[in-house]
């Protein structure tokens, strides 16, 4: 029984990590043009780079997703018969994220999603320090 709800949790911060990524690269998009100065921190930036960088590395290399294959596993252990969730919104995060779409659809996906995080890197770089009072106004 508690497998079931552990694989809805497992799920749940799978559509976290995949909404960090989307809307955090949205929301870069949205700052870049206002300039806004949150959307050129640093830890937001490498973070977000780096999240959709090892999701692309996985593509490209052929690796099932750690917390797809956690999830299909817990889900087995609760219930073999089980598809989708054990809970309702189990169900809806799962097929909020499996569409039913061959691999390389998502595969493409992963690997554009991180070339446009790198052009966004590129064209509206995260600040690397901060220029002191004086710097700026000199």
């Amino acid at each position: 029984m508690w497998y079931g709800y552990l694989a809805d949790l497992v799920v749940f911060v799978h559509v976290l990590y995949v909404g960090y990524v989307v809307l955090g690269q949205l929301a870069v998009i949205v700052a870049a043009p206002f300039r806004w100065g949150w959307a050129r921190n640093p830890w937001f930036r490498f973070t977000h780079l780096g999240a959709i960088g090892s999701v692309a590395y996985e593509a490209v290399a052929g690796i099932r997703c750690p917390l797809t294959v956690w999830e299909e596993q817990l889900r087995v252990l609760a219930d073999p018969t089980a598809a989708a969730g054990q809970s309702f919104m189990g169900r809806l995060f799962h097929n909020l994220l499996f569409w039913d779409q061959p691999e390389y659809f998502f595969n493409i996906l992963h690997v554009a999603m991180f070339v446009l995080v790198v052009q966004g890197v590129v064209m509206y770089p995260p600040r690397l320090w901060r220029r002191s009072r004086t710097e700026v106004d000199n």
